[in-house]
């Protein structure tokens, strides 16, 4: 299993998955182009990002594996299945979107908010609390919460500008058919970012998924209630048996 992070995330934002996983699966957590350990890519743009993933592969001699994505990682894992479906088994796509700007959103305003501490003079660590508070409906404490802020601080200015300038780019909905993957889509309830209608336009599009609403929970589901979260991706890898 590989677990693709947000826009606000690094490898590190899986603990909760990664402690109760590990035991039952082979779980790999990596860092995109230009966060973390990663090497930066230019341009940053989806084709990129999907080709690291499959050059990951390669690395952990792992001809496919099933990918958990969140947010920003969720359209990563969207990418590798429209690109190299050879590689890549089941897919669970967690508060995420196959569009930009669905809600009428527009590109210069949303790059205008995430990048405002940037444009300051700031780091991305310097707005991580506001915005992992802003996003979630359950208060984050303790070791998870310390996962999460501390993502942002193994995020450098130049690789959150280049996610920045790369998400508002994606938009698969017209390709989503394309996808034969079994497919997990989880979203909160009370998700703002990529609310439950979003997570429907991709249930509604994708080939063959299930669809699942957690009660109560914000746009960081893994974190915010990571005990559903796991029994949910384990109950559908089992079920679907190993990468159909």
């Amino acid at each position: 299993m590989i677990f693709l992070h947000g826009l606000g995330g690094t490898r590190s934002a899986w603990g909760p998955q990664l402690r109760a996983l590990s035991a039952h699966y082979r779980c790999v957590a990596w860092d995109m182009p230009g966060y973390g350990d990663a090497e930066p890519l230019a341009p940053l743009d989806f084709p990129g990002i999907a080709a690291r993933l499959v050059d990951l592969l390669d690395v952990i001699d792992a001809e496919t594996a099933d990918f958990v994505g969140l947010s920003f990682g969720g359209m990563h894992a969207l990418h590798a299945a429209i690109g190299h479906p050879e590689r890549v088994g089941r897919l669970v796509l967690a508060d995420t979107s196959p569009a930009f700007g669905m809600d009428g959103t527009t590109r210069e305003d949303w790059m205008r908010d995430r990048l405002a501490a940037l444009e300051n003079g700031g780091t991305p660590a310097d707005d991580a609390e506001r915005i992992v508070d802003a996003v979630t409906a359950v208060a984050l404490t303790g070791q998870i919460r310390d996962e999460t802020i501390g993502c942002f601080s193994q995020i450098s200015p130049e690789g959150f500008r280049a996610a920045v300038e790369c998400l508002p780019t994606n938009d698969v909905r017209d390709q989503l058919q394309e996808i034969r993957n079994p497919a997990l889509v989880i979203v909160g309830e009370l998700d703002r970012e990529t609310p439950p209608s979003y997570a429907q336009v991709l249930h509604d599009g994708l080939a063959d998924s299930r669809f699942e609403v957690l009660d109560g929970i914000g746009h960081l589901s893994p974190a915010e209630d990571p005990d559903r979260f796991n029994k949910l991706v384990v109950e559908f890898l089992n079920e679907r048996g190993a990468n159909e």
